[in-house]
């Protein structure tokens, strides 16, 4: 196979990754844009493989508040017919004639007594009534607990706040080209010792069957004391790099992925935070180049990082180094 060739045999690969060798095994990317694992998981009931705990915990804001505002009005209105089944005369205080009025008024008390409000204006009467009513004030109470908890564990929860640039580029990189990431914290966090590792990941035929392999490219710093500005990923591409001597036909025909983990000291929380991501080749550009997102400040009294400049990149002539390593093979 010509691309083997390419990729140089005494390259060490990467076994502990996680990730099996068997290709056949793995459908689409390994690692999702967002940092999750593309993984769908069966064998189990629907309730017993779910965590209900790190869903919420980990779904977006507004689908957090719209599940809870969701409980909120199908919990009292699944109690508003139960008050309805047993006959609104239970409820004094009722005063609607019609029944759509009725179950209105019938839904509100729900709510009244689900969050131990209680106005007064229409109170249970009877034994049925009286029951159903200390019940959902119960489930309130517990229902409140368990969203005040979910809410402060949402927002106490440490996370990395980094933010990945969309593409990776193939760069100009001293006298030769290099692959090049950036990343950049967008809270008013401060990380510290942060630690980056590069794992590129490819589908390679050895013997007649596709396998997976993992190699651990160096980087030009793997290791910084501080991450308050931005920072450039840097793998140079030489002869003991993977991608060395291919073009992105290449990298699509051994389906390449590129893994990246970043692992940092959040000081606010005194706990260790992690993110990562990933690049396929339709995501990776030839010949372009970052652009810098970071500048002294009009009155040079501070540095200004702009954020919406992450994704922001040049083009750059890389044809040079195409020439070289033809030249050299």
């Amino acid at each position: 196979m010509a691309i083997l060739k390419r990729i140089n045999a005494k390259i060490k690969t990467d076994d502990n990754t996680g990730f099996g060798t068997n290709s056949d095994y793995y459908g689409g990317r390994l690692v999702n844009k967002d940092g999750s694992p593309n993984i769908r998981k069966k064998g189990l009931g629907f309730f017993e493989g779910t965590s209900w705990f790190h869903t919420m915990l980990l779904m977006p804001r507004w689908k957090f508040f719209f599940t809870i505002f969701i409980f909120f009005i199908g919990i009292n209105f699944l109690f508003a017919v139960i008050y309805f089944a047993i006959g609104t005369q239970n409820l004094g205080g009722i005063t609607a004639t019609n029944s759509l009025e009725r179950f209105a008024q019938t839904f509100f008390f729900s709510a009244q007594t689900f969050t131990t409000v209680g106005y007064g204006h229409i109170n249970p009467q009877g034994v049925a009534a009286s029951t159903i009513a200390a019940f959902e004030a119960l489930l309130g109470l517990l229902s409140f607990a368990l969203a005040t908890g979910l809410l402060y564990g949402r927002f106490s929860r440490p996370q990395s706040y980094l933010r990945f640039s969309n593409h990776a580029l193939i760069s100009p990189y001293k006298d030769g080209i290099a692959l090049m990431m950036r990343m950049a914290p967008f809270k008013n966090n401060h990380l510290t010792d942060a630690e980056v590792k590069l794992t590129i990941g490819m589908t390679i035929e050895e013997n007649g069957k596709p396998v997976n392999k993992f190699y651990n490219p160096p980087l030009e710093l793997s290791k910084i004391n501080a991450l308050t500005l931005s920072w450039t990923i840097v793998h140079p591409i030489t002869e003991e790099s993977p991608l060395y001597q291919l073009n992105i036909d290449d990298l699509k025909n051994v389906k390449t992925e590129i893994l990246l983990f970043v692992k940092a000291f959040d000081e606010t929380f005194s706990n260790t935070v992690v993110a990562r991501t990933s690049y396929t080749p339709n995501e990776i550009i030839y010949g372009a180049k970052f652009i810098p997102m970071y500048h002294r400040s009009e009155n040079g009294g501070t540095t200004v990082l702009e954020l919406d400049k992450l994704n922001a990149y040049n083009t750059a002539d890389i044809s040079f180094a195409f020439q070289q390593t033809q030249a050299n093979g």
